[in-house]
């Protein structure tokens, strides 16, 4: 019962991702939208499992992913809604 692994193919490329597999992500991300992770490495073109693809474009590859500091506006937003609710942040 269940979902089978994705990740059972021992000829699946692990580890760092080169430049080339990022660019056909974005790629087909861009181009086709997100669709179902399992089928995306086959249909992009990748030796990665589906798993992979997600972190990948989820975490580094977004076109809408800030990266960096914090600007001032959103640290005093941090610290107002700190003061406001203290840790608790799930209730946001």
């Amino acid at each position: 019962m269940g979902r089978q692994p994705c990740c059972d193919n021992v000829r699946l490329k692990k580890g760092p991702w080169t430049t080339e597999e990022d660019k056909r992500l974005i790629n087909f991300m861009l181009t086709n939208g997100q669709c179902c992770w399992r089928a995306v490495p086959k249909l992009a073109g990748l030796l990665r499992c589906g798993k992979s693809c997600r972190i990948r474009w989820t975490n580094y590859l977004r076109p809408d992913l800030k990266k960096g500091l914090l600007s001032e506006e959103e640290e005093k937003m941090v610290a107002e809604l700190h003061s406001q609710l203290g840790n608790n942040y799930a209730m946001v």
